[in-house]
């Protein structure tokens, strides 16, 4: 049997790839496709919004040429895939000719003419929406946001919204935008928002942009209890509107894998999760001000919550906190999330330090993420025999909100209202949690 393997990313798929992978199939008995994963396309100097890997996956078996589906989401992936799965013929568009010479050494390397007058660059310059999007808040996120969004597709920042008319104005002048102090003014001008203002606010300006139409992100914490969370994403449904929650982490690549390769049984039944996060902050600043919802558990438990619920789910069985207060804010916080069949821990700190690494234990090994785990490029899966152990690598670009930006347009492109990386459920009950917290349910002051 001759097997044969070619490689794409199949976006907004078309009648030349098609035709490609119909040409593929035709070299040999077993056609083998590698979709490219959800991570940064540098030959287009963009991220890819339209499809997202499920539904490129989805449309390369729904051509029928596909014996077997694979994802590529590391360099050097071909040379592995193409000694992995024996593999006789490695076949790509003529378009890199040249370029996968180096294969000869380990297959047959055959460059297919490609179906001129059509891509999916083509395809996206001609139907591309580009979005006015808008700021609420103008603080440290903030700054990093605009130029994140430089580097994805079908988006543009117009304006930014702040009711002190100074800031806003310094906001404006400092990125090229528009500076807005009223808030009417403000979203008549844009189609899309994302929230980055202080915790308290973020209910108050999701539920004013969602009545008027938009389609919101809205930066961690979402909101401090599960009440207004489910009351905000039934207003979004309601009004057929994508509202998401911008955990960063959640849409990062190394993440998103390392998810994938838990689910996977590679570490076998995942028995504790611990993740830990801690900042070293100094008076006066939002973080230590309980007036502005500061303190660890506000600050820092969006994304350890994340983790753990990403990770075990949202069916716990219970929920207790330690504490350690000083002026009205925790400056430490350590929680216990006990489920049917495993337990899992976090630990925050502002003003107390922690080593920031996340380790996920299963019955036949466990994955090492270092700190900064939220920042991750790296992590190691590790068991009893090291010689067993693997190490993964991935690109973390930028302050990493740009994958976060992608999957936001990607879902309004698309009409997605569900996005599987950070699903409703996980985000209501990341609130719950916090809001259990705040309610002072099972915490102990230490």
């Amino acid at each position: 049997m001759i097997k044969v393997i070619t490689y794409g990313t199949y976006d907004l798929l078309h009648q030349g790839h098609i035709n490609l992978l119909r040409r593929a199939k035709s070299l040999g008995d077993y056609l083998i496709v590698g979709v490219t994963s959800d991570s940064f396309d540098r030959g287009r100097g963009k991220l890819n919004v339209r499809n997202n890997v499920l539904e490129r996956v989805e449309a390369v078996k729904a051509t029928g040429y596909a014996d077997e589906v694979i994802i590529e989401d590391y360099i050097g992936q071909k040379i592995d895939d193409i000694q992995k799965y024996d593999v006789d013929i490695f076949a790509i568009g003529n378009d890199w000719e040249g370029k996968f010479d180096y294969l000869n050494e380990y297959c047959k390397v055959v460059y297919l003419p490609r179906t001129e007058g059509i891509s999916s660059t083509m395809l996206r310059e001609e139907s591309q929406e580009v979005y006015r999007l808008g700021i609420i808040g103008s603080g440290r996120i903030a700054h990093r946001f605009v130029p994140e969004t430089k580097v994805v597709n079908g988006v543009e920042v117009k304006a930014v919204f702040n009711p002190d008319a100074k800031e806003s104005k310094c906001f404006a002048i400092k990125h090229g935008i528009e500076a807005y102090s009223d808030f009417d003014s403000f979203i008549h001008q844009v189609d899309i928002v994302y929230v980055a203002s202080p915790h308290m606010t973020h209910y108050d300006y999701v539920k004013c942009c969602l009545l008027a139409n938009k389609h919101v992100l809205c930066e961690i914490p979402f909101v401090l209890c599960k009440e207004q969370a489910l009351e905000l994403y039934r207003l979004a449904e309601e009004r057929n509107l994508v509202l998401m929650e911008a955990s960063k982490t959640a849409y990062c690549p190394a993440f998103g894998h390392i998810v994938t390769l838990v689910k996977s049984g590679i570490i076998g039944d995942v028995v504790d999760v611990k993740a830990s996060l801690s900042k070293q902050v100094l008076p006066p600043t939002r973080e230590l001000d309980p007036i502005q919802a500061g303190g660890a558990m506000n600050e820092h438990a969006p994304l350890c919550l994340m983790a753990i619920v990403r990770l075990l789910g949202v069916d716990w069985h219970d929920v207790s906190f330690h504490t350690k207060k000083e002026n009205g804010v925790d400056i430490y916080t350590q929680g216990v999330i006990n489920y049917p069949h495993a337990t899992s821990s976090f630990t925050l700190g502002i003003g107390v330090k922690t080593e920031g690494n996340l380790v996920i234990s299963g019955t036949k090994g466990y994955v090492y993420v270092p700190a900064p785990w939220w920042l991750t490029d790296f992590f190691e899966v590790r068991y009893e025999d090291q010689t067993k152990n693997k190490k993964f690598f991935y690109s973390y670009d930028g302050e990493g909100l740009r994958y976060e930006i992608q999957e936001f347009l990607s879902m309004i492109v698309n009409n997605r209202r569900s996005c599987y990386k950070l699903c409703r459920r996980e985000s209501e009950a990341i609130a719950e949690i916090i809001g259990k917290y705040n309610n002072g349910e099972n915490v102990t002051e230490i």
